[in-house]
């Protein structure tokens, strides 16, 4: 039997903060969104946490769809839930980070992913959905610590 609630529920999402070390000067991963909402425009990777999976299961699986990245320890950061900051309807976004270490491993888009990019910390693009609040808040507690 199926249960049905009264009441709307909101959907959970995963997005992953990956960085590395390039001179002294940190660089994070971004990808460029295939589709809508916010079509063309650079983003965490992530994605919503299928009803069956666990939520840092859910987090390496789709960095390794959107970027094939595989050989890395993530870390949960913080959970993000204000209302309106994805035009989808109610969600919430579990962040987790992790930082490259093999510098050999393959980095290709693929899934929602149109394309990746490595940007400084100090140049971001334009971002998606709340993604720029979430990456200073991430590097806001980095030098706090």
């Amino acid at each position: 039997m199926i249960y049905t609630y009264a009441y709307p529920r909101p959907a959970v999402t995963v997005d992953i903060i990956v960085t590395k070390y390039v001179k002294d000067s940190i660089q994070i991963l971004l990808i460029e969104r295939k589709n809508q909402p916010f079509k063309n425009q650079w983003a965490l990777p992530g994605g919503f946490v299928d009803i069956d999976e666990e939520i840092e299961d859910a987090a390496y699986r789709e960095l390794k769809e959107e970027t094939s990245i595989w050989d890395i320890k993530l870390n949960q950061f913080r959970t993000f839930g204000k209302p309106g900051r994805d035009p989808r309807g109610r969600t919430i976004s579990i962040i987790y980070f992790g930082q490259i270490e093999n510098e050999n491993q393959k980095i290709e888009a693929g899934d929602d992913a149109k394309n990746l990019k490595w940007f400084s910390i100090d140049e971001l693009p334009e971002l998606a959905f709340d993604h720029f609040h979430i990456i200073k808040s991430f590097l806001k507690q980095k030098s706090d610590t």
